[in-house]
C-alpha cells in the first residue's frame, strides 16, 4: 500500500528560535502590526510503500528520529493518508 505522510518539524518551545525573532521584528516593516510571536519549522511531504498503517507509522517515526528532524532541537509530528 501506497501511504503519504505530512511531517511537521518545529523548534522546541523552550529553544530560541532565530529565523522567527527576525521575522516577528521585521513584520512592523511591512505595515502589519500586532505580530506577537512567528516560529518557523519544516513541513515535508513523504510518499512511502508499506503492509499497512501501523508499518508506514514505524517508517515514519524512525525517518523523523534518525534523520529529518534533530530530536535535541525540534518536535515533530505526522498524519498519515493512503495515497
Amino acid at each position: 500500500m501506497k501511504f503519504k505522510a505530512h511531517i511537521n518539524i518545529m523548534p522546541h518551545k523552550e529553544l530560541l528560535d532565530p529565523q522567527g525573532k527576525t521575522v516577528t521584528k521585521n513584520m512592523k516593516n511591512l505595515d502589519i502590526n500586532g505580530v506577537e510571536d512567528i516560529r518557523i519549522g519544516k513541513r515535508i511531504l513523504m510518499t512511502l510503500e508499506a503492509d499497512n498503517q501501523e508499518d508506514a507509522k514505524a517508517k515514519v517515526d524512525k525517518a523523523c528520529k534518525n534523520l529529518l528532524a534533530n530530536v535535541i532541537m525540534e518536535s515533530f509530528e505526522f498524519e498519515l493518508e493512503e495515497a
